[in-house]
Parts: structure tokens; sequence; C-alpha cells
């Protein structure tokens, strides 16, 4: 057990082993995602946001063989309704039906939650909102999978490691870099945790995307009149309240819509909240919570920290220092896109989502020895993972400590960027040290009535 009252990953797997004991073994396949399982073997699932990228994973979960959609939850009833269609559209006309008795909606996911049928739930919802629903799904005795970033501050991050381990939840952040893009990633962490590239000295992330503010910006959008169907107040929760902007939430369905389907007024484009401070962190959050996940697992801080946070000056990059005399710097390219280099004594590693560069070449001609592995399961499929996970009881690849650290890195560099001060960082009790001001920052205060759930 680690002094943050959370559990580390060797411990959730020893504990998971135990539990599983003279149980069946869960067999994982590529050609078990088509077919139906048996009607008791189902995972029913709810989707709480079906908005850009929820609706993308409703869908890849929808074609996992086990998985069966059952809800839906959004403050906006074009989308939510819309998710409602694609579940019942799919599985009525499936060839074996099974239980499934139809899709329902709610504007309020706590009534989704409240469920007792519902073993399972993915919420992609905006960041502003992660952790209260994360927190109440765990509550209400439902395995979670995240969207990344998997908070809008440090403190709502360790409070939902805190939920999840608390009532023993299979909790999966969406970072599908460990295991998708061919698996590039895993790669590269593999060959610098087997000492391809020597000691590691320096490891740089680039964040950067076209178009996208790196960190983001108090919004400032004028106020439109608020669409029927939607909820607006409700969309707000916990963030300040303000005037409704369809650049902030699009009254419809974000996506191209079927043919039968087209012309209809809920179509529109995609939202762009993550630009504003109120509701995310920009991409230093979002492709941070990426990019600083691959530097943080192939550095083995999967469950720590850097200890020191410097901002830019002079030239210098952001720099992140840990307490084992690595440094992280923060910089503005990456051989044209973003990514991670990891720099080490004998050779370097460059990763991005296009391709992976080592120097010398030769570093990765050795395959990695078995034990050297850190992840042997499929390596296309995140969301598979976690439905294997939700049934083995075994943790999931991106598990909520692991996205929690990330995210923390992410949120520490833009608190660093906002306020132009260097930070000193204490992982082990998730707290900023030595700077009272400061270490008020790891929280935000939240709009009545919402506040994070007890437990």
């Amino acid at each position: 057990m680690n002094l943050s009252g959370s559990r580390t990953r060797r411990d959730f797997l020893k504990t998971a082993a135990a539990a599983v004991v003279g149980v069946p073994c869960i067999i994982t396949s590529l050609t078990r995602r088509a077919e139906a399982a048996p009607a008791n073997e189902r995972i029913a699932m709810g989707i709480i946001g079906p908005g850009k990228q929820g609706l993308g994973l409703m869908k890849r979960f929808m074609r996992i063989g086990e998985v069966q959609m059952v809800a839906s939850g959004d403050v906006c009833a074009a989308r939510r309704d819309y998710a409602v269609r694609l579940a019942d559209e799919q599985y009525t006309k499936a060839k074996d039906r099974g239980s499934y008795k139809g899709a329902k909606a709610y504007r309020d996911f706590r009534e989704l939650l409240a469920r007792k049928d519902i073993d399972a739930v993915v919420i992609a919802v905006p960041d502003h909102w992660h952790a209260i629903v994360a927190i109440e799904a765990c509550k209400q005795r439902k395995d979670v999978y995240c969207e990344k970033p998997l908070s809008l501050t440090i403190h709502e991050a360790h409070r939902m490691v805190l939920a999840a381990r608390k009532f023993d939840r299979v909790f999966q952040t969406g970072s599908q870099q460990r295991c998708e893009f061919d698996g590039k990633f895993r790669q590269a962490c593999e060959l610098v945790r087997n000492d391809r590239i020597g000691k590691v000295e320096k490891v740089q992330v680039c964040v950067k995307v076209k178009n996208w503010i790196e960190h983001s910006i108090p919004c400032d959008l004028p106020s439109e009149p608020v669409p029927e169907g939607l909820d607006w107040d409700f969309w707000l929760g916990p963030a300040p309240e303000r005037g409704y902007n369809k650049i902030l939430c699009p009254n419809g369905i974000p996506e191209e819509p079927p043919e039968n389907m087209k012309g209809q007024p809920f179509y529109t484009n995609f939202p762009n909240w993550r630009k504003y401070r109120e509701f995310s962190g920009g991409s230093m959050t979002d492709f941070g919570a990426h990019h600083f996940d691959i530097a943080q697992w192939g550095l083995g801080m999967d469950n720590s920290g850097p200890v020191e946070v410097i901002p830019a000056k002079n030239g210098q990059p952001m720099t992140y220092n840990y307490a084992n005399g690595v440094i992280m710097e923060k910089i503005d390219d990456l051989e044209g896109t973003s990514g991670v280099r990891f720099i080490g004594t004998k050779g370097v590693v460059t990763v991005s989502r296009e391709w992976i560069k080592t120097d010398p070449k030769d570093i990765a001609d050795k395959p990695i020895p078995a034990g050297g592995r850190i992840y042997d399961g499929e390596p296309e499929d995140h969301k598979r993972n976690f439905i294997d996970c939700v049934k083995s009881r075994k943790p999931p690849l991106a598990d909520v400590e692991i996205g929690a650290r990330s995210v923390t890195v992410c949120h520490l560099g833009n608190l660093v960027y906002w306020n132009n001060r260097a930070l000193k960082w204490d992982p082990q009790n998730w707290r900023i040290v030595g700077d009272e001001e400061a270490a008020k920052w790891v929280d935000r205060p939240k709009r009545v009535p919402w506040n994070l759930p007890e437990f």
C-alpha cells in the first residue's frame, strides 16, 4: 500500500488474482468480437455523454459480442435519443438478441446509474463533469471506462482513485495509445524499460497540435439563446454560471448522420469546450494525457510522478524533475508532430502516432524477452481490454491511478504556465509542498449544488 491511500498496480494484481480463484478463465480472441455471447454472460452497459467521442466509443463497444448497450444519458435530448436508436437498431436486427429489451434514454445520469441491471458505464462527458459522474458510478457499483483527461483538477483525480479502490471497481482510463496505434508506444516503452538505450537521462514531450490552444483560457464567448431540448444549466453543472454558446455544446449529433437522418435540424458540428479553462486544460491535458502518459509508462512511473516543475524561461522549455535524476522537457516540436522522445546513455527512442524511430537503428532488432514485456494483450483494442478485465476482475491496462498520475503531470504543467512559478510536488501524498498559496490550486470551487460525491 502506498501513502496515497490507493493500491499500487502490483497490489491490485495480487488482490485480483486471489479474487478469481476457481473462476473459469476468460479467453480473449479477435474472432469473439463479432459473436454474441450467451445472454447470462453479457455485460449491460450505459453511455453517459454520447457526443463526438462518446458515440465513437459506443459503436466500438457494441462490436464486442459480450456487450449490450442498454442506456444513454445526456443533457441534450437529440443526442441521448439518437444513441438509443443506434442501440435498438443493432440489437433488434441481431440474430440472437437474447435478453435485450430495448435501450432507454435519461437526461439525468444519476437515474441511469441507479439501475441495478447495468454492469458498467462509458463516461464521455466534458472534463469538468468526469469526477462527479465517475465517483457516483463507483458508489453505484458500476465498472467504469472514463475518457481522458481523467479530471479537471488534481484533487478530483485523486478522489477518483480512492473511490475506485474503496468500491473495488474495474476502472479504465481512455488512454488508448497504450495498446492501439499498432503497438508503437508499447514497443517504445519496452525498449526503454529493457535497457536498449541505457540509463534514461531525458524525456522530451510535445503536446502541441495544429489549431489547438495549448493552455486553456478563460471563456469569453457571447451568450446565445438556449436551444430547445438542451438542459444548459445541467451541462454547466459544477462549472461557473454563464450563458449558452453553441461552440461549447452544439445541440445535436456531432457526426455525419445516416442517410435517412440527413437534413434534420439536430445535426451540427463538433463542440470546442476544450479551449476554455472552466471546462478543460487545452491540448496540455487533452493530448498531454496521451503523451505524458507514455512518458510516465516508459519511465516506470505509473504510480508516481515528478517532484518539481519549472516554467519555461530564457529559451529553456518547461521542465519536470524526477527524484531519480531524470528530467522531462515539454518541447514545441517533435519532428513535425507530437509525441515522446526518450534519450539515454546508449541511444534514443522517438515515437508518435505515425512512426517509431531508434538511434542506433539496430536497438529494436532483438526481440523483447517474455519477462520484459509490459503488455501482452491485443495490441489494437483498448475497449476489449476493459471488457476482459470486467469479467476477470484484473486491473486494466490504463487503470484509474495511471490516468490520475498522467493527468496530474498535465495539470501541474498548466498551473506552472498560468502562474509562471516553479512548483514542488509530493507524488506520494498528492500535494504541492513549500508554497501555501499554490497548495490550494490542486482543486477549484464548484457551483452549488454540485460537489464531489462523498464516500
